[in-house]
């Protein structure tokens, strides 16, 4: 019973330094995409950077999951009644 409790844990320490983290989307770089494509590129960026800003200001808020979307999206309806 010990030594399966050991493989246990072995197996379990091993599959959670082998598990990759979760990472957000990389911004766009307009400089990287074809000149076609530029203008849409920057206008994505810009959006990712208003995602990024509401949800750095939702966690310095402390905001709960359970409300996090009606926050994000309460902050980016301001951000853009501001431009």
């Amino acid at each position: 019973m010990e030594a399966y409790l050991k493989q246990v844990i072995c197996i379990a320490a091993i599959a959670l330094f082998a598990a990759t983290p979760a990472r957000s989307q990389a911004l766009v770089d307009p400089n990287k995409v074809a000149p076609e494509y530029r203008e849409a590129a920057e206008k994505r960026r810009a959006e990712q950077l208003r995602q990024r800003e509401c949800a750095l200001k939702a966690d310095l808020d402390k905001v709960l999951p359970r409300d996090r979307t009606d926050y994000l999206n309460h902050c980016l309806a301001a951000l853009a009644a501001k431009q």
